[in-house]
């Protein structure tokens, strides 16, 4: 098994993985707040984490991905009132749309998807720990808070600064009546037309940190391997997971921290007020959300990226490229001679091998699916080479080509999701009408075929192999 780096936040250094448990992968990623259709910001962790899933996969271990929804909180509460609904409505429709969304982006349904609503029991169990080791207490209008002043040592560790840097800069909200500036709500109090329910410091709801420690440690143990999300969650979502999580059970939470980078639309921070707000759903009416995918791998994780049309349309044309090739391929594959390989061909099968090598060193080096891609279209002009109608390859090395391709490109990175076109019944009925009318001489049936064959969106291309068929 190849050693993979990744690049910890918490260290901010890179570290070879060495997972909690031989041979296993537990890894929680932080899920989206369900009020509404989720854009192109929190597309990009979706398919970062999802392709370290299928890399991990791919390495040989046993991966457990675990990614929440947060089904309760303001900006669900608000939108239910907007709506005229309830937040267990608004919840489940915009989970089902979720998942309509990232299906169409490419991103795996996780082992397990759990809700904050549904694990009620295990966030208070966790808070109770906290009072009973000093590290909580009840204010006086029923709110709960961790104390991190009890924790002031060991609080600050992910963001890389102090308790007292932290609090110089922070501001107590009206009528907060938390201890310290720091401090962050565990539990809160019931509020007038809120959902709530009961527990031991009356009747509310959780706050927004401790619902992901309880998820993950229920879900992947106490301590597990890799906690991942986008950079704006460092501090102080995850810092307070940190805090709350080892508070309670004395042991190490998470070991690696993986955060991707910020998302600018033409260079400018993606934001409403800006007007440059776009959900996936919105960027799915110009572009298939394939290409969303495609642009978001073309850049190293961590580093910001910026999303533009013209981007889009370099990241759409790269798609394109690989499509081409696999379809070439498989056209040449029906077309094949059944025969040993020659000695070009297992030299094209030994370079294969040699480009999936460098594919795995460059995903190994944190996730580098930049440089990945980079060997990815190496490899896919090797293979057009190796493999053109010139050179009549067999089906062996036709089949070990495909497999290369499909490994990197489909089963790593996401892509080539669409089944290879089907041509319709029809279309080939006609197809071989033209090539009959062809033999005949008739040259002018032929030339009608073809132009009907195109109005019906299909284009003819004539080849020393027969006629290869394909979408307008």
């Amino acid at each position: 098994m190849k050693q993979m780096m990744i690049y910890n936040t918490l260290s901010r250094k890179k570290e070879p993985f060495v997972p909690v448990h031989e041979g296993k992968c537990g890894i929680y990623a932080c899920g989206p707040t369900v009020y509404n259709y989720f854009h192109i910001g929190n597309a990009r962790p979706f398919i970062i984490f999802d392709t370290l899933r299928r890399f991990m996969k791919h390495l040989g271990y046993d991966v457990t991905f675990v990614q929440n929804f947060t089904d309760i909180d303001d900006k669900m509460i608000k939108r239910a009132n907007e709506e005229g609904t309830t937040v267990e409505a608004v919840a489940e429709k915009y989970i089902a749309e979720y998942f309509k969304d990232a299906e169409a982006i490419g991103v795996q349904k996780a082992d397990v998807h759990p809700r904050a609503t549904k694990h009620i029991g295990e966030i208070i169990g966790l808070i109770k720990k906290l009072e009973a080791k000093g590290l909580a207490y009840r204010a006086e209008n029923g709110d709960v808070y961790f104390d991190t002043q009890a924790w002031r040592s060991n609080y600050g560790r992910l963001i890389g600064q102090d308790l007292d840097d932290l609090e110089s800069g922070a501001r107590v909200e009206v009528g907060d009546l938390k201890r310290h500036p720091m401090d962050f709500a565990l539990w809160k109090a019931k509020k007038p037309g809120e959902p709530f329910w009961k527990s031991p410091w009356g009747e509310g709801r959780p706050g927004w940190h401790i619902e992901c420690s309880a998820m993950s440690m229920k879900y992947l143990g106490e301590t597990f391997d890799i906690h991942c999300g986008g950079v704006d969650l460092i501090f102080p979502h995850h810092e307070n997971e940190i805090a709350q999580s080892e508070g309670a059970t004395g042991k190490p939470f998470a070991k690696y921290w993986m955060h991707n980078g910020h998302i600018n639309v033409d260079n400018k921070k993606m934001s409403k007020s800006a007007g440059n707000f776009f959900t996936v759903r919105d960027i799915s009416k110009e572009f298939d959300p394939e290409v969303v995918r495609m642009f978001m791998l073309s850049a190293q994780y961590r580093s910001p990226i910026n999303f533009s049309r013209d981007l889009m349309e370099q990241a759409k044309a790269g798609l394109e490229r690989l499509y081409t090739a696999r379809n070439n391929a498989l056209f040449a594959l029906d077309h094949a001679p059944e025969r040993e390989l020659n000695d070009e061909e297992k030299a094209f099968i030994e370079r294969s091998k040699g480009f999936m090598d460098q594919f795995d060193d460059a995903m190994c080096d944190d996730l580098n699916t930049s440089e990945a891609m980079g060997v990815l279209f190496e490899y896919v002009r090797d293979m057009n080479t190796a493999l053109s109608d010139a050179k009549a390859p067999c089906k062996a090395a036709i089949e070990a080509g495909l497999a290369a391709l499909n490994t990197m490109a489909s089963d790593i990175l996401g892509l080539l999701m669409k089944e290879a076109d089907t041509v319709p019944e029809e279309i080939k009925a006609l197809v071989q009408a033209r090539v009959d009318a062809k033999k005949a001489k008739d040259f002018a049936e032929a030339d009608r075929i073809r132009n009907q064959v195109l109005e019906m969106g299909y284009v003819i291309e004539d080849t020393p192999k027969g006629p290869k068929v394909k979408k307008a």
